[in-house]
């Protein structure tokens, strides 16, 4: 059995003042067609789990372009395009093929596109016809599309949030879309719109639970599949919105009555867990008043993994304002203040301003003298699904008793180590900030005395209504 996959993928934040292009998916993870790395990468989980299953399942493999970006701004016309046909043209050479396997995130806007994996799917399957069995693994901040789920046989979303299963999910697609391709399952599809909107941390109740009870329905009583897709709030488009997404096997009957009353108990988690996390300084005035220590604050509104610079100061200045003792924070996104540091060296005193490049939705940059505490090249941290995340050259600065991981390549916080690897202990911290919203989860939960979600200003504010939404419902919007 010929298989093709690839991958095209990233996360567009409509409102975001970066724009994504050609430069943002090589920085990022770009492989032309066959020199995918001896590793996996979040967005190549279809791919990954080819690779591992291949020699059970008797799969020949033809790998595909892999491009993947950093959220960030609407993509441009010519990055997506460009992408767009060579990995169309990689399908075309591999032809012929019995299946297709596609790594997207499902909320990629292009400039003149705004459904870009519909459009692709719709693509690909005019390549390879009605018969091709055609996959695909999805972020669940998905802007899930009419288009999307007409042109695939089978669509996979990560069920957890942060997303630590992307290979898990990648062989559970695969060896679907093997039985499907062998005639063993026909998938039939069916959706159900929530009609709002809600990030849904899955670590806790109630969504741990639910997402639970749709894993263990899953190859029982006719049930192929189930992905709850979340949707992505901060992508101006038509979809956007919370959904279920049900396959059953052969049976339209059994996939709409599941997604109706899974969807129909997915919409009450949604309106259950309808809060707003803490300003700034009632985060920081509840983290020092802890009497247990670190406390981990998620800066949210400055997550690179959702679009924003990740260069804001408005969490720093109040702990540099408040001369809050034993904090660190980061990463934040300053690659000329990362060369600056460098150049001084370790150990050495330089006034230096941080921050507040990219515009308003960044803050003022605050200057102060800092003192040069550690300095790393080429500086990694462990990213989702046990993946390598490269933050660049880095460097570990301390204004009075606050300490700062500048990084010189955007991203998110994802795990400890992202402050340990400077010779940081975290347990004489008390107060520790990531510039994440969900994904530091799973690293940070496991040394925090308690975590706290912050609900700063900036480019992922908490207030949908503040945003400037055009095509997206209202009546979703209103809801979050």
């Amino acid at each position: 059995m010929r298989v093709f996959s690839a991958t095209l993928a990233t996360e567009t934040n409509t409102f975001a003042p970066l724009p994504t292009g050609l430069a943002a998916f090589r920085d990022r993870g770009y492989f032309p067609a066959g020199e995918h790395p001896d590793e996996p990468q979040l967005f190549t989980g279809p791919l990954w789990a080819a690779r591992l299953r291949a020699k059970a399942l008797g799969l020949t493999l033809v790998e595909g372009m892999v491009a993947s970006a950093m959220p960030a701004g609407i993509t441009t016309r010519a990055a997506h395009e460009a992408l767009r046909t060579e990995l169309l043209d990689d399908l075309r050479a591999a032809m012929p093929v019995d299946i297709v396997l596609l790594g997207l995130h499902g909320a990629m806007v292009a400039d003149g596109c705004d459904d870009c994996e519909g459009d692709l799917l719709a693509r690909v399957r005019e390549i390879v016809g009605p018969d091709v069995v055609i996959g695909a693994e999805l972020d669940p901040h998905t802007h899930l599309t009419d288009a999307m789920v007409r042109h695939a046989d089978l669509l996979l979303a990560f069920r957890e949030y942060p997303h630590t299963d992307a290979i898990e999910r990648g062989i559970e697609l695969v060896d679907l879309c093997v039985a499907t391709a062998r005639r063993e399952i026909r998938p039939v599809a069916a959706v159900f719109d929530c009609e709002t909107i809600r990030v849904v941390r899955t670590p806790v109740e109630p969504a741990r639970g639910f997402v639970d009870r749709c894993h263990a329905l899953e190859g029982h009583d006719g049930i192929v599949s189930i992905s709850a897709i979340h949707g992505f709030p901060w992508g101006d488009v038509a979809d956007l919105g919370t959904k279920l997404i049900v396959y059953a096997d052969g049976d339209a009957a059994i996939a709409r009555s599941t997604a109706d009353r899974l969807g129909t108990e997915l919409r009450a988690l949604c309106d259950a867990t309808r809060t707003r996390g803490l300003s700034l300084d009632q985060a920081i005035d509840e983290a020092i008043a802890s009497p247990a220590f670190p406390v981990v604050i998620a800066d949210g509104a400055d997550n690179a993994g959702g679009g924003a610079p990740s260069d804001a100061t408005f969490m720093l200045r109040r702990l540099v304002e408040r001369a809050i003792d034993r904090a660190i924070i980061g990463p934040l996104w300053d690659p000329i203040a990362v060369a600056l540091v460098f150049d001084a060296g370790e150990g050495a005193m330089l006034p230096l301003r941080i921050g507040g490049k990219i515009g308003p939705v960044s803050g003022a940059p605050l200057d102060a003298v800092v003192k040069v505490v550690a300095l790393r090249r080429d500086a990694a941290m462990t990213g989702l699904s046990g993946t390598r995340e490269p933050m660049g050259d880095a460097a570990l600065v301390a204004i009075g008793g606050v300490e700062v991981v500048l990084n010189s390549r955007r991203t998110q916080g994802f795990s400890t180590d992202m402050f340990t690897q400077f010779g940081v202990d975290l347990a004489q911290r008390r107060v520790v900030v990531t510039k994440s919203s969900q994904h530091f989860f799973e690293s940070f939960s496991k040394v925090a005395a308690r975590v706290i979600y912050a609900d700063g200003p900036g480019t992922l504010t908490g207030d949908l209504t503040t945003l400037p939404y055009v095509k997206a419902r209202r009546a979703v919007v209103e809801s979050f």
